[in-house]
């Protein structure tokens, strides 16, 4: 299934310490995606055979026209999303959503400890509202899919969020690894690397076996090699999507590979999304895997893996098609 992130705004009411997009509330918003633009965007991504639509940001819910870019979305065949932190929301906005076609929603959750998240998150109060948030989402028959950002600050807290997500009914949690990029460049350090990186994925995936809510490792993508060594079938067909089946939309039209990659195949301002999707030089080096370096290039799990570009990109100064720094998938036959 083809799918796509489009960043609608990079306004945010929180100032996330990792964030990737660099959000706040002091943001000009002027040269984003009108909402016209928005329109032609969604007609390209039908047209292209495009079905998930992950609207986030910056913070969807702060942008004036979302629930017309939702109907829009619905009625044009795609399966809308929100990538939120849910803050202040109320039943009305929830029923509005709803109506619009909204199919699910993707909240921000980085533990189980009031503490910990809120000082992540930048705001006091934060972890409660947001899972309140959750609670009144659910009332309201929207699937809920909790995604936490993993990092040396709460890798310990897995069991603890996922009990909690347990609790609140969500559908999935799907653990972030956290990648540097915009902000969270500062906080590189905490990355998870190595050893403890690879054996953070194969806790997740002892969970994943154990637990009704689906559990799927993000930034991540050595976990279906290891869940495929392990027997253990998942719905998902690629560790990392990122041009192949999958990109991002910036708030201002540019089109880059994934949200954690400052790579622009082009910009909708210039060119159309299906022109920049069939004609990108960068997207066709992605799509050509004898193009791929390092560790990455000799791995027999590079057709369903692929290892994190982002990663890869950081980490060699620049070069998307490097190996994955951070991988430790045996690949002898």
């Amino acid at each position: 299934m083809k799918m796509v992130s489009w960043n609608i705004t990079k306004r945010c009411n929180l100032y996330c310490q990792h964030c990737y997009r660099e959000s706040g509330p002091e943001i000009d918003t002027s040269e984003e995606l009108t909402t016209e633009e928005g329109f032609q965007l969604i007609d390209d991504l039908a047209e292209q055979g495009f079905r998930l639509l992950i609207l986030s940001g910056g913070e969807p819910l702060l942008r004036a026209d979302l629930d017309s870019l939702i109907e829009y979305a619905t009625e044009k065949g795609l399966y809308p999303v929100l990538g939120t932190n849910a803050l202040d929301l109320t039943a009305d906005r929830v029923e509005a959503l709803k109506a619009a076609g909204l199919k699910g929603m993707g909240i921000s959750l980085d533990s189980a400890s009031p503490e910990i998240h809120d000082e992540f998150r930048g705001q006091e109060g934060a972890w409660e509202n947001t899972v309140e948030s959750i609670k009144l989402v659910r009332e309201y028959g929207i699937p809920v899919q909790i995604n936490t950002t993993i990092s040396e600050q709460n890798f310990f807290e897995l069991e603890g969020i996922i009990e909690l997500a347990e609790e609140l009914g969500v559908r999935a949690v799907h653990p972030f690894f956290l990648v540097p990029t915009g902000r969270g460049k500062e906080i590189e350090e905490d990355s998870l690397r190595g050893k403890k990186y690879q054996e953070m994925i194969e806790s997740i995936l002892d969970k994943a076996e154990e637990v009704e809510i689906e559990l799927k490792p993000t930034c991540a993508p050595q976990f279906l090699p290891l869940a495929k060594e392990r027997g253990f079938e998942m719905r998902f067909s690629r560790g990392c999507l990122a041009g192949v089946s999958y990109c991002c939309i910036l708030p201002e039209g540019e089109v880059h590979i994934c949200p954690y990659l400052p790579v622009a195949a082009g910009n909708l301002k210039e060119q159309s999304f299906s022109e920049i999707w069939q004609n990108s030089e960068v997207f066709e080096d992605l799509r050509d895997y004898d193009k791929y370096e390092g560790k990455c290039d000799s791995c027999k799990y590079l057709g369903i893996c692929g290892g994190c570009r982002a990663r890869a990109f950081y980490y060699s100064d620049g070069n998307y098609l490097a190996g994955d720094p951070w991988c430790g998938v045996k690949t002898n036959e």
